[in-house]
């Protein structure tokens, strides 16, 4: 089993770390702030929750791991499964988005598809061929059905 601080929100964590880094020490005198966007930080970090919420809420349901080196008893496809093949990893994105623009940190935003980049290399392929295996037919279905984000 990797190494339980090998988790998306440990990576989160680190990237919420650099962006407020950045906003505190290099902001450059670039920005964003306006009411708009601490609106918009609020709305993506409030439905980065609720996403992660659903998707926790289904894992509970159906009593299977929600550790991504893990291989799960079940293939989730309702709820919230049913509209994005990974919404944690979608929750995280967004809160990470929401993050960036509340702490204003412009030059952060690069951070964004960094992160996506290697939450798609390093959980979720990895984790699409662990179900692949596992699941077979019935995942062949589900991924057709449902996109990998949105």
């Amino acid at each position: 089993m990797k190494n339980i601080l090998d988790t998306p929100p440990v990576w989160l964590i680190l990237a919420i770390i650099v962006a407020w880094w950045q906003a505190r020490f290099a902001s450059f005198g670039l920005s964003l702030a306006s009411g708009v966007t601490d609106l918009l930080s609020g709305l993506l970090i409030g439905a980065g929750i609720v996403l992660i919420a659903l998707a926790a809420m289904e894992f509970r349901k159906t009593r299977t791991t929600i550790m991504p080196h893990q291989t799960p008893g079940q293939l989730i496809t309702k709820g919230i499964f049913s509209r994005s093949r990974n919404p944690i990893y979608l929750g995280d994105t967004l809160i990470l988005i929401g993050v960036i623009l509340r702490f204003d940190a412009v030059l952060s935003l690069v951070l964004v598809p960094v992160f996506v980049w290697w939450i798609e290399r390093h959980f979720i392929i990895p984790e699409e061929d662990r179900m692949r295996r596992v699941f077979r037919a019935e995942f062949a279905r589900y991924e057709k059905k449902v996109r990998r984000w949105v």
